[in-house]
């Protein structure tokens, strides 16, 4: 199969029979063979109804229900494990992204050779709220990551099949799947400008809250991605710091009192022996952490599992 196009869908009713019209009519013009997975994010609406008549007359058209809402990143860790397609699609429900881009991504997979392309939206129709926030995550996200991508959160996007089938997507990280992508070893990471359209129906279904976890989850796929089989490098590091920049200063100021250097107080009487001892204890701590999150990932069964691209001489090795 050429094509997976899955659709994280939460009440939106009276966008999927169009949307997937003309999905269907794109894909019928180019000559793919494809598939469509809707997605229901537990809606309170009719979006059900719609799916499972549109799969009643189309058996390309699948869907999925969610018992209750459990959010986009897991509607597309759903659909990323039921696509069967060689290039998997992914599109927001609400008509904003054009399935006309579907062609010209497809051949940047396949033919461009990406493992990976993100929309840019380039010309948004969104209020000044969301396209402000949005240009600084993009940019702290460029920062910390490496990934010269200007709209990360664009849910058109394009995979090759086996980036979606290598990575996990939870809590909010859906923002972030090209930097996960990326720690992944999947390391061509495209980009393409696509027409973004006001939506038709309905409202957004994201708050104002959706910037504070995108951060949080940046500094958590950050420090994961990173240390997250070494966490001891991390806190043992910082711990060791912390607690020899302590007793620097505790011996300085006990050597102070030995030698009588200029005017002097008691030890305890001074402010800076109780931060030099608060800074050794949180040093102890933090190495303590370092030495359990160690313990603890060298007893997890995922330790000594790599992704394994390509062998020679070796015969079948399986792949993790």
């Amino acid at each position: 199969m050429d094509i997976s196009v899955i659709i994280p869908a939460y009440n939106e009713e009276e966008s999927i029979p169009e949307l997937c019209g003309w999905i269907t009519r794109v894909m019928q013009s180019q000559g793919f063979s494809w598939e469509i997975i809707v997605v229901d994010d537990g809606s309170s609406d009719g979006t059900w109804g719609e799916v499972e008549k549109l799969s009643a007359t189309d058996s390309r058209i699948r869907g999925v229900k969610f018992r209750r809402n459990y959010g986009k990143s897991a509607a597309l860790n759903t659909g990323f494990h039921q696509a069967s397609g060689d290039v998997v699609i992914t599109m927001d429900a609400d008509l904003q992204d054009s399935p006309d881009e579907i062609p010209a991504l497809y051949n940047m997979i396949t033919k461009d050779g990406f493992d990976l392309v993100s929309g840019w939206k380039k010309k948004r129709h969104d209020p000044i709220s969301k396209t402000l926030p949005s240009r600084f995550f993009n940019g702290t996200t460029r920062m910390v990551s490496g990934i010269r991508l200007h709209d990360f959160n664009c849910g058109l996007k394009a995979y090759r099949s086996n980036v979606v089938k290598s990575i996990e997507v939870y809590g909010e990280m859906h923002r972030y799947i090209p930097v996960i992508a990326k720690w992944a070893g999947f390391k061509k990471i495209g980009e393409k400008v696509v027409q973004h359209q006001e939506r038709k129906y309905g409202v957004t279904k994201f708050g104002f809250e959706r910037f504070i976890n995108g951060f949080l989850d940046l500094m958590s796929i950050s420090f994961v991605s990173r240390f997250g089989k070494r966490p001891m490098h991390f806190f043992g590091t910082i711990g060791t710091l912390f607690f020899l920049g302590g007793g620097m200063i505790s011996l300085y100021i006990i050597l102070e009192k030995i030698f009588k250097w200029g005017a002097h107080r008691g030890i305890t009487e001074q402010p800076l022996f109780y931060l030099a001892l608060l800074a050794m204890v949180i040093g102890v701590q933090l190495f303590l952490a370092g030495f359990l999150a160690e313990m603890i990932s060298r007893s997890s069964p995922d330790r000594n599992h790599y992704t394994i691209e390509k062998t020679t001489g070796f015969g079948q090795i399986e792949a993790d």
